[in-house]
């Protein structure tokens, strides 16, 4: 079969490309290149059964050439999997119009094509972001919605627009709330990287960890193959199809200090000086723990991976 991973060359995005063609299907990706170089896929250079295609989603309707190109990659396209986002919390709150212009425009824009192309299956990628600082743990799709942040809004009305899109135009749609997604090719630089790539990364450089407020705020830390489990389950189910929006995490939480010290504890072999700052409390929710179970009933889909056995293996390497 032939797929769209929009998003396709960064971490998670990648990690679904090599999960497509190693099960033997056609991939188109679409990406602006702005969470990554392409250096994710190039061992796939010379795969006839993968393209790319370089360009904004946003501002489809300026680039001509981007549109030609888009039109022709869409033809027989059987689900389009949208990744594509511009991703965290404080930088969609200092500039929320450019976040805008991809989450939700671009949203519309891959939504339209699918919809002329005659696309089967929409994936479309969301965020336990929407949440905003829920109270009801685990948090079912049922909880009221309350973003944060215009990140967490944009992820809402993306949804709403898939939902619309599955009423009007019978476009199949679904929507992954994804919770906290770590593993292999975390970014650990640049507006992608999260808590485990900044660690990472002052480790690296021999600095103290950076905690904003207390450390005790708790993440429901996901690994990336089971979110891409999810999304290949999502494109195959017949149980959904209609918009239905479906919690992807683990299960259960840790808080940043849990994360932190195992960081801490790796670099006592090596420095054993490096500590904690904790720094002003930023605009976020005090925990994120999602009730997984209408994914595992409608997507036969569960968790596989516990992340702090993953993270003492990772950084053993």
């Amino acid at each position: 079969m032939k797929h769209i991973v929009t998003g396709g060359t960064g971490f998670i995005g990648s990690t679904l490309v090599n999960r497509l063609l190693e099960e033997g299907h056609q991939v188109v990706v679409i990406d602006n290149f702005s969470s990554s170089g392409g250096e994710l896929l190039q061992h796939h250079e010379g795969n006839d059964s993968l393209e790319i295609l370089r360009g904004d989603i946003s501002y489809i309707k300026t680039q001509t050439d981007l549109h030609l190109k888009l039109t022709k990659a869409f033809e027989g396209v059987d689900t389009v999997f949208h990744l594509a986002a511009r991703a965290r919390v404080q930088p969609s709150i200092e500039e929320p119009v450019f976040f805008n212009a991809t989450n939700v425009e671009g949203t519309l824009n891959m939504l339209e094509y699918s919809r002329h192309a005659g696309v089967r299956r929409f994936v479309f990628t969301s965020s336990s972001s929407l949440y905003g600082d829920t109270d009801i743990f685990p948090t079912p799709e049922e909880a009221p919605t309350k973003p944060l942040s215009p990140y967490g809004l944009q992820k809402l009305i993306g949804e709403e627009y898939c939902r619309l899109y599955s009423r009007l135009h019978q476009l199949e749609t679904v929507c992954l709330r994804y919770f906290n997604v770590y593993g292999e090719n975390f970014p650990t630089s640049g507006a992608y990287c999260l808590v485990m790539g900044n660690f990472s990364q002052q480790l690296s450089k021999g600095e103290n960890l950076k905690i904003y407020g207390d450390g005790e705020q708790r993440r429901d830390f996901t690994y990336v193959g089971d979110v891409v489990e999810a999304n290949i389950l999502a494109s195959e189910s017949d149980k959904v199809g209609k918009g239905e929006a479906l919690n992807i995490g683990n299960g259960d939480n840790r808080s940043v200090n849990d994360i932190a010290k195992i960081f801490i504890e790796h670099s006592q072999l090596t420095n054993p000086e490096i500590g904690i700052d904790y720094l002003p409390a930023r605009t976020e929710p005090l925990a994120t723990l999602a009730d997984n179970s209408k994914a595992k009933k409608l997507l036969g889909w569960s968790p596989s991976a516990d992340v702090t056995d993953w993270l003492r293996n990772h950084l053993k390497k």
